[in-house]
């Protein structure tokens, strides 16, 4: 079984959209290990509403802060110091697909960011936006991660396509193209399936 981190480029890229995503495509188990602000409807919500196999778990938060903001800005609200050692995987033998928060070097305390949660066994699946600005955030996405030593399985863009943003993103980036997610009317869970169809041998080619 694999474990699959999804990491944007920024925040509102479409992290939790790609989860659900991949969830669905391989019928895996979701854990976002630190939910900021949205208690109400989290990723986690929304990720439920999105998929239809009965397989998938989707695991409780290790850390859930009532503020939309940085981690460990969010935490000191609430008091709390967010310590990376007390973030568990959870037990599962499924596929884990885990979603990350913000990009990749938002802190989530005085000494450690979200990179810093990631190992180096996961399948890593960067999800980028157009807009201006998100090539440089991208290559330093992908660059930041190759820095560390860890592999980046590849890329989903999301939403119009932009053949010249994208093709130096490869190219510069050295990335794969694993898909893309058009700008929808709607996403529900006829869409979900749609794409997760559609992946499915991709992933299963990682």
């Amino acid at each position: 079984m694999n474990t699959y981190f999804i990491a944007g480029i920024g925040t509102d890229v479409g992290k939790t959209i790609v989860s659900a995503i991949v969830v669905e495509s391989l019928k895996a188990d979701y854990w976002k290990p630190v939910q900021a602000g949205e208690l109400n409807h989290t990723d986690r919500h929304s990720v439920s509403e999105l998929i239809s196999n009965s397989r998938s778990k989707l695991h409780d938060h290790s850390y859930a802060l009532r503020t939309p903001m940085s981690p460990h800005a969010a935490a000191a609200i609430d008091g709390i110091d967010i310590d990376l050692t007390s973030i568990k995987e959870p037990e599962t033998d499924n596929h884990l697909v885990i979603e990350g928060a913000g990009g990749l070097l938002v802190p989530v305390n005085d000494r450690e960011t979200m990179l810093d949660l990631i190992k180096e066994k996961y399948k890593i699946i960067v999800v980028s936006r157009h807009y201006l600005g998100s090539i440089n955030h991208t290559l330093l996405t992908l660059n930041e991660l190759k820095r560390r030593e860890l592999k980046v399985s590849g890329i989903i863009f999301n939403g119009k396509e932009h053949t010249s943003t994208e093709s130096i993103i490869v190219k510069q980036g050295n990335v794969r193209v694993l898909g893309r997610i058009d700008q929808e009317p709607e996403l529900n869970r006829e869409v979900i399936r749609k794409y997760a169809d559609k992946l499915k041998p991709i992933l299963e080619s990682l």
